[in-house]
């Protein structure tokens, strides 16, 4: 089965750029620096669809985008979650949290729908996330 990514994905993020395993999307939600990754493989569900080595990937570029939402916006906590419940593609929300943000201590899904995006803000986080993940 070809890889296309889910409507609802399209629609709700900026393409980042692809990684060995995944692409890398960023949420049109200024209030969180808010990374899903799709692997870029077509039909798959669940993590446990992936094979061995494409999940020991997966794992590895979840590191990565971890480590660069720290870098780049301090993150105080990463947050890292499969759910599928309305996208049924696998994908994987990496989110940098902080004691301040919109939904703190829950989770981001509490914090309501973002009705007007800061789309500057975005841009700007997406060009800084390409940079350090050099995609």
């Amino acid at each position: 089965m070809t890889f296309a990514l889910h409507e609802k994905l399209a629609a709700d993020c900026e393409v980042l750029g692809d990684m060995a395993l995944c692409r890398i999307l960023l949420m049109r939600d200024h209030r969180f620096p808010w990374t899903i990754l799709v692997p870029r493989i077509g039909g798959l569900r669940d993590f446990h669809d992936l094979p061995r080595d494409e999940a020991l990937t997966l794992f590895d570029e979840v590191g990565r985008v971890s480590r660069a939402l720290v870098d780049a916006f301090a993150a105080a906590k990463i947050n890292v979650a499969a759910l599928g419940n309305q996208v049924p593609q696998l994908h994987v929300h990496v989110i940098g949290r902080y004691a301040t943000d919109a939904a703190w201590p829950g989770p981001v899904w509490n914090a309501g729908v973002v009705e007007d995006p800061d789309l500057e803000v975005v841009t700007e986080r997406a060009a800084m996330l390409r940079e350090r993940l050099a995609i």
